[in-house]
């Protein structure tokens, strides 16, 4: 059923547009097979995507630095394949996939389709929780860019997502009202609850199908968004 009130479109970056755990992946396995050729990539991943995740939420609610995240996903992951490696290396590959994350830039299968089909009738911004300059590199690198009018980072709020007060800073830097407004995000609490506790309609981007309630509007590819707007 469409939205007919809409004029302003907020999208998240990382796991809704940009695909996170692709390149990602990708950016480990060039790591590895120059510095640690002996890490199995795929048992690798498998230990590091929900450990991250966590990290990645503690960080969300300020309970671990930016410092720490960066560390600790890589030593719990390395400990969780029994594979021993020094401070100082985990230092290394940790800076090093932040120089390399964002040369590698894999979307989310319709992205430039949907905006291009959203760009005609609404404007388009974007909300991160990301560190800037990497943020600001992948937009760049992946070609989105030009698409959107304002793009607002965690930096800049001073906050993060689900805090409102980013989604205010957001909302004042679009010159854009919440009634007519709406986020787009693959994060249930972060993205979809941090919006509609703010005022703002939200959509759910379920790409890996998790089962949530009725009451939450939801697609599974980016095209679906044609559905609401």
């Amino acid at each position: 059923m469409k939205i007919t009130n809409i004029s302003d479109v907020f999208f998240d970056l990382d796991h809704t547009l940009w695909d996170f755990d692709k390149n990602s992946e990708i950016t480990f396995a060039g790591i590895f097979q120059r510095n640690h050729p002996t890490v199995e990539i795929n048992t690798f991943i498998e230990k590091y995507v929900p450990i991250n995740q966590a990290c990645w939420k503690l960080y969300q609610y300020d309970k671990i630095s930016h410092q720490e995240l960066r560390y600790n996903r890589l030593k719990h992951s390395f400990d969780a394949i029994n594979y021993s490696i020094s401070d100082e290396q985990i230092e290394s590959i940790a800076q090093e996939y932040i120089q390399m994350l964002p040369d590698n830039n894999h979307l989310f299968d319709g992205t430039f389709e949907i905006l291009d089909y959203l760009n005609k009738n609404y404007k388009l911004h974007i909300i991160t929780n990301g560190f800037a300059e990497v943020q600001q590199r992948k937009i760049t690198n992946s070609k989105l860019h030009d698409y959107f009018h304002t793009i607002t980072n965690s930096d800049m709020a001073g906050v993060k997502k689900p805090n409102p007060i980013i989604f205010e800073y957001a909302l004042d830097l679009a010159k854009a009202k919440k009634e007519n407004s709406i986020m787009i995000g693959d994060s249930l609490d972060a993205d979809v609850q941090g919006a509609l506790d703010m005022g703002l309609d939200a959509i759910f981007f379920n790409e890996k199908k998790t089962q949530v309630g009725n009451d939450i509007k939801q697609i599974n590819h980016l095209l679906e968004l044609k559905k609401y707007l």
